[in-house]
């Protein structure tokens, strides 16, 4: 696995990743996980989680690179694209945990 350093807006993360799109992934899940919280989260947890932290903002593209921030040898891609994978692989995810707790 690969270290990669994702930015996109206020996102600025290091994460380790099988590939550049799985960085961006990985960074587009911890950005959506303000907004979609897990189901262990009571709203308590939700309301004080929410209110002792900074709200992480994606902008139209994500810049994945292995060598550092702000580089111009960056991988480019559209967020909403990464969004849209995201969302179906969480979707494809929930289908089964369904499935197998029927």
């Amino acid at each position: 696995m690969g270290k990669y350093y994702v930015q996109s807006g206020t996102v600025r993360s290091i994460v380790q990743a099988k590939s550049n799109r799985c960085a961006a992934m990985w960074a587009v899940h911890q950005v959506m996980q303000q907004v979609l919280p897990s189901d262990a989260e009571t709203p308590e947890m939700q309301s004080s989680a929410s209110e002792s932290r900074e709200v992480s903002v994606l902008s139209a593209r994500i810049s994945v690179n292995e060598r550092g921030f702000d580089r111009h040898d960056s991988t480019e891609m559209q967020t909403l694209d990464v969004v849209t994978e995201w969302n179906q692989m969480v979707t494809a995810l929930d289908r089964l945990d369904r499935i197998l707790h029927a």
